[in-house]
């Protein structure tokens, strides 16, 4: 992966902020997915994670689960954390914090889920993430959660590499590569499994405005700076209807979930 401006990460997030649940239909379904199979897990942690917590959306459905359990909500961007903040559930103590996924600022072993949804794929450093979360997570803790995987938006990619050669669309790491991670940053008994999702459009103008309204613009440290001129844009447009399929713009995304639990603490003899 390569590296991201995470000052214009957390900028274009926070400018999302407010009409980020109107756009973000792919993260809500996503979230969806995730939540059941938390259900499925049959764990019910007391201490929860949400890292990446973005609007605050999976707070009341991970409070309706774990109807005892304290949450806390991390996320790069302040101003997503404010909506969160007014999603949070009724009568429910919610801790909020701005920070960053690679340095969490919490003790060891303070939780026992970390709860994750298309948080990772915006971190350049998957292994620092990792390291964290183990270390912030009790004891046969698990961490649950989703990112994107290669094939996501490759429909895109190939417009714009027929317009010229710059990154427009991010890189993002295989299933195994994620798993291989996990188990460097010791987690152990990770499940990774993938599946692909498609969002229909009318025009790639209208996907390419729909990533701009949920943030997820390239904020890679190997972008062309500056705006697209309009020929250019025009000439993506011009590229992506190859993949016109009965009267709509396909736009894909890989799916990536995983499931990787911290060992058992043993005993000091």
């Amino acid at each position: 992966m390569t590296g991201f401006d995470r000052r214009t990460v957390r900028a274009r997030f926070a400018a999302a902020a407010r009409g980020y649940d109107a756009a973000a239909v792919l993260q809500a379904e996503v979230q969806s997915r995730l939540l059941e199979r938390l259900e499925l897990l049959g764990f019910t942690p007391s201490r929860i994670l949400d890292l990446g917590a973005g609007t605050g959306r999976a707070l009341k459905p991970l409070a309706r689960h774990c109807p005892r359990a304290r949450l806390t909500a991390v996320d790069l961007a302040a101003a997503m954390l404010e909506r969160a903040r007014r999603q949070r559930p009724r009568f429910r103590r919610v801790d909020v914090a701005a920070a960053a996924a690679e340095q969490l600022p919490f003790a060891e072993k303070t939780f026992d889920m970390v709860f994750s949804n298309l948080m990772l794929q915006w971190c350049p450093d998957p292994d620092r993430v990792f390291a964290e979360t183990r270390r912030v997570l009790s004891g046969r803790g698990v961490f649950l959660f989703t990112t994107l995987g290669p094939d996501t938006l490759r429909e895109l990619r190939a417009a714009w590499r027929e317009v010229d050669d710059r990154e427009h669309v991010h890189t993002f790491l295989d299933m195994h590569d994620i798993g291989d991670a996990l188990i460097r940053s010791g987690f152990v008994e990770p499940v990774m499994d993938v599946e692909q999702l498609t969002l229909t459009y009318d025009t790639a103008r209208e996907l390419m405005q729909d990533l701009r309204r949920i943030g997820a613009r390239n904020a890679s440290t190997e972008r062309a700076r500056g705006m697209t001129a309009p020929r250019r844009l025009a000439a993506v447009e011009r590229a992506y209807e190859r993949f016109r399929h009965e009267g709509r713009l396909p736009a894909t995304y890989e799916v990536v979930y995983g499931t990787a639990w911290t060992p058992l603490d043993l005993p000091r003899r």
